[in-house]
């Protein structure tokens, strides 16, 4: 799940990045992305 949120805002920020929507703040979806997607893979929870 929270793979999928991941992908999900990396796209999001690779749209507003390409777009130059809302400036400098599109960069911290990038972050929140990075994070969720690290944090999915250090619980290693899979789902069944």
């Amino acid at each position: 799940m929270l793979a999928i949120i991941g992908i999900i805002l990396i796209l999001l920020w690779l749209l507003g990045f390409l777009l130059h929507v809302a400036g400098a703040l599109i960069h911290i979806v990038l972050v929140i992305a990075l994070i969720l997607i690290v944090l999915h893979f250090l619980t290693g929870k899979r789902a069944t």
